[in-house]
């Protein structure tokens, strides 16, 4: 087996709890969700009028000024991107190596620049083809940000995006770990970002009853595992987490935050948007990530669970949680953070990595908000519905897209 361990040198992020990390992370400790009411245009007319919005965000603040004339063109998830891609490679010191070739990129979204597909169809309906931007393909494109971010850094490695739905960010840090024990690059650039939040998108999810309609009570909307439950909350945002190869890391001193040792993949083979009902797909994912790693599900300290509040989807995640833990499953903290910070699509995996890093380092498990009274129909299965204090050493974290795309990533404690 390929002995070039990859380690995590840098995260950054943008999201609805917060434009960076550390304020991420000092929100989430606050245990209150984000979720509010729609600022970013009228939504009076839609069933659903709640979100989470990435909130006090100038990309002009995020952007050489060599770059502000192409950034005024770009959609919001390439703004989000460079932004949570900005913040990591600070910490992790990357913008002084010296050598670019041997760094790249892997960046996922799961729809890409739906704000500036929706303003050029608007466009075109009301004001006939002229009036379509001639920047509307180049930087709507989902792999743009990718792009952006290699031209930003002068990256010259490996540069690739990933379209997997929700699972999109877990597959980008996926592939960056096979392309660095591989030894094709170094350091990689992986995670995810998306800004989705307008008319089209909340129509599109909410007239398929994907999404809470819960308005009167924003806050308690996002409500993963809950009896009450009735969708998810449409979130926007970007966090991306700089990995590199052990050695490489450590012979320019830069800290280490975790170890990248695997990351589980399967499909559901089942519905467009429907997961398997049993978590077939969910459990070979884990599964399979214990496998690469060397480890048994005793090894596992908390699952961050992609529980996004859909009635299937909840059910049939645990399933498989239960399934491959066995009676473990009431040992290891499982929980689902979307209870605060909602759903960011393709970003979603990489915030939620963000969080499990955190958890790593402080030792502290976050609480299920929103778990009111359990489904019933759930296995038994542990939901913390109160902070754990506890020491973490390893965690997996789940992310499964529309198509039965299943993703589960896991990290371990730095050495």
């Amino acid at each position: 087996m390929n002995d070039r361990r990859v380690v995590v040198t840098g995260t950054g992020t943008v999201n609805p709890m917060g434009n960076t990390v550390q304020e991420t992370w000092q929100t989430l400790m606050r245990g209150r969700s984000v979720i509010r009411l729609i600022t970013r245009f009228d939504a009076s007319q839609l069933n659903t009028r709640i979100a989470g919005e990435v909130d006090g965000f100038d990309y002009r603040q995020i952007f050489p000024a060599s770059m502000l004339n192409d950034a005024k063109r770009m959609d919001a998830f390439c703004h989000y991107a460079v932004a949570a891609a900005r913040e990591a490679a600070r910490q992790s010191g990357l913008e002084d190596i010296a050598s670019r070739e041997r760094i790249g990129v892997a960046l996922g979204s799961g729809i890409g620049g739906l704000n500036l597909q929706h303003r050029n169809s608007v466009a075109l309906a009301e004001r006939g083809p002229r009036r379509v931007s001639p920047f509307y393909v180049p930087m709507s494109i989902g792999n743009m940000a990718a792009g952006i971010i290699s031209m930003r850094y002068g990256i010259g490695g490996p540069n690739l995006s990933l379209q997997t739905a929700c699972a999109s960010a877990n597959h980008a840090i996926a592939m960056a770990q096979l392309i660095i024990r591989d030894g094709m690059a170094d350091v990689m650039i992986a995670g995810g970002s998306e800004g989705t939040i307008n008319e089209l998108a909340i129509a599109g999810f909410g007239n398929m009853h994907a999404l809470s309609t819960r308005n009167e009570e924003p806050e308690r909307a996002s409500r993963p595992f809950d009896r009450d439950r009735d969708g998810f909350v449409l979130s926007e945002g970007a966090a991306v987490l700089v990995l590199e190869e052990y050695g490489h890391a450590r012979a320019r001193g830069a800290t280490v935050l975790c170890e990248v040792v695997a990351c589980g993949m399967s499909g559901d083979g089942y519905g467009f948007v429907a997961p398997d009902p049993e978590g077939h797909g969910a459990y070979r994912s884990m599964r399979m990530a214990l496998e690469q790693a060397g480890m048994n599900p005793g090894d596992i300290d908390y699952i961050n669970a992609h529980g996004t509040a859909t009635p299937a989807g909840d059910i049939a995640e645990l399933r498989g949680v239960h399934a491959l833990f066995g009676s473990g499953a009431t040992e290891v903290c499982v929980g689902s953070t979307k209870s605060y910070h909602g759903h960011l699509l393709g970003a979603t995996a990489g915030v939620e990595a963000i969080l499990c890093i955190e958890t790593l380092q402080h030792g502290i498990i976050p609480a299920n908000i929103n778990l009111d009274t359990p489904d019933p129909e759930l296995p038994p299965v542990w939901l913390p519905r109160e902070i754990v204090e506890r020491p973490v050493r390893a965690v997996m974290s789940n992310s499964f897209g529309f198509g039965g795309h299943n993703s589960s990533l896991l990290l371990k404690a730095a050495d």
